[in-house]
Formats: C-alpha cells, sequence, structure tokens
C-alpha cells in the first residue's frame, strides 16, 4: 500500500516552537516522493480534534506533528473511522512514539516509512469522553506533570523528572477509592496509574505489560512508602524494572473508576483532565496506527 494524500495537524508551541520546522521538513520529503500534502496549524486540542476530523473525512492519512496532547486530541478525531494516524513526534515527552518503531532520523526515509508501512489497530482509553492513547495518572506523578507545566523547566524529557524530585519534598500519599471492572477497593499510596501504553512522563516505562492492542489496559499501583525507598523506584522506572519491587503492583484491566481523598490533579497524555473522580475504560481497536 502506498498513501498519497496526507494532511499534518501541527502543534506550533510544541517543541518551544520546533514542531513546523519538522513538519516542514517531513512535509518536503513526501512531496517530493509524490504524495500531496496539506499543512494544518492547531489553535488548541479541541481544534486539532476537528481539523483531524475534516481530514478523515476527505480520506486523507492524518499527521499528528507535536507532543502525546496533540497526538491524543488527533486520534480523537479519528477513532472510530477507518482513518489512519501517523505519529510525528515534536513534543517534550513523546512517550508513545517509544511504542512505535519508525524510523525518524532522516525526513526521506520517515517519509518513505509513512507512505508504505502498515498499519494496524490500536486500543484507545476513554477518560470520560476524552480519548487517551498512553496513560491516565493521579498522584505524585500527575502533580509533578502540573508543576513541569508551570515551572521554567528545560523542554525536554527530564523535565518530568526534574519535577518528580522537587515535588517530593513536599508529597504526601494519598487514599484511593477505586473500583476495577466492578469491584470496590481503597488503596493507600503514591500513584494510580490506567496505561494504554507502556512509556509514560518522558521515557519512563511504567507500565512494561501494557500493549496497544490487547484490548485492555494495564493498571499500576505504586503504595505508600517513604521517600527514601520512592527516589529508587523512579530510577527503575528508566527501565521499567520497578514492577515487582514491594509495595507495586501492575495487571490487566477494562475499567477503572478512580477518586481520591484529596483534590489533587488528574492527567491524561500529559495534558489535564478535568477534578476527579475519573473512569477509564478501554476502547478496543478503535484506531489505525502506522507503525503499530
Amino acid at each position: 500500500m502506498i498513501r498519497d494524500a496526507f494532511t499534518a495537524v501541527v502543534n506550533p508551541a510544541a517543541g518551544s516552537g520546533t514542531a513546523a520546522a519538522t513538519m516542514i521538513s517531513l512535509a518536503r520529503a513526501l512531496r517530493e516522493s509524490g504524495a500531496r500534502v496539506r499543512v494544518t496549524y492547531s489553535r488548541s486540542l479541541p481544534h486539532a480534534t476537528e481539523l483531524a476530523a475534516a481530514a478523515a473525512g476527505r480520506g486523507d492519512t492524518v499527521l499528528a506533528a507535536g507532543g502525546d496532547g496533540l497526538a491524543g486530541a488527533v486520534a480523537a478525531g479519528l477513532t472510530g473511522t477507518t482513518a489512519e494516524l501517523g505519529l510525528v513526534p515534536a513534543g517534550r515527552g513523546n512517550d508513545l512514539a517509544r511504542a512505535v518503531p519508525l524510523p525518524r532520523d532522516d525526513p526521506a526515509t520517515f517519509a518513505a516509512a509513512l507512505r508504505e508501512r502498515p498499519s494496524r489497530p490500536i486500543d484507545v482509553a476513554m477518560a470520560g469522553d476524552r480519548v487517551v492513547l498512553g496513560s491516565v495518572c493521579a498522584g505524585l506523578d500527575s502533580v509533578a506533570n502540573d508543576a513541569a507545566n508551570r515551572w521554567r523547566l528545560p523542554r525536554r524529557p527530564i523535565a518530568y523528572q526534574i519535577a518528580a524530585v522537587l515535588v517530593l519534598a513536599r508529597w504526601h500519599p494519598v487514599t484511593y477509592d477505586l473500583r476495577v471492572d466492578g469491584v470496590p477497593e481503597r488503596v493507600r499510596g503514591n500513584t494510580v496509574v490506567a496505561a494504554n501504553c507502556a512509556w509514560y512522563g518522558g521515557a519512563l516505562k511504567i507500565a512494561p505489560a501494557a500493549l496497544l492492542d490487547d484490548g485492555l489496559l494495564e493498571l499500576v499501583t505504586i503504595g505508600e512508602m517513604s521517600r527514601r525507598r520512592l527516589v529508587p523506584v523512579l530510577t527503575a522506572m528508566r527501565r521499567g524494572a520497578h514492577v515487582g519491587m514491594p509495595g507495586i503492583t501492575s495487571r490487566p484491566i477494562r475499567e477503572v473508576t478512580i477518586a481520591t481523598d484529596r483534590p489533587i490533579p488528574f492527567y491524561a497524555d500529559g495534558e489535564k483532565l478535568p477534578a476527579g473522580p475519573v473512569t477509564v475504560r478501554v476502547r478496543p481497536a478503535a484506531l489505525h496506527l502506522i507503525g503499530a
């Protein structure tokens, strides 16, 4: 299969403004290979969803050029259709792209992959009405994400990990009331993550068992423990080696409702959700992703 028509939805603010330049180089390579390319720029995440839906209606392959939040917004315009999505990672985290091994170092090679590589149906998570490609989190990680978005930290993946260390100094565990596949349970701990993708937080492998196409989510909980014990857990996440450490659980689920005993931010794909509680459920085989 050779794809001939593309619409790129670009977040012009992503990557400290570098997303547009990244997409311009790729668009040039696609055109030189014989494809038609329309480049559009989003004003907001809802606008990105609108642009994606319009492109799908024209029969175009849709490219999301930005970070994980933009990818989720573009996916929202394509979910449940036959339109195909291609990821052009140009944000700070780019965690979903780590699960999609396309050659991206050279624009011409990347363009060839986008035109020729097959797509595959993948699952999405639904956080209420929000389409989520990566994960939903509530805890130390979501507070760190909130801080990374507010503070003047490097526009690189390490920013999330810097924020986590800074937040940790004043952090106190949370009591979670969960309903997991209809069964209530209470957990006291540091975070709850419902993951569709293995990575989050700028290359932390939070859910090593998570697969994009298994019809399931992976529920990861990090229980109550001292700050001294949390530091090696954060380090082990880089390799996904935290799973199995004392106080940490990981299991496949289809749906979870998360409520907390105090107000904390809930985040999905690096973007803030409305205040909790939030119900997260899997929607199997809902999106066609190139290279998955």
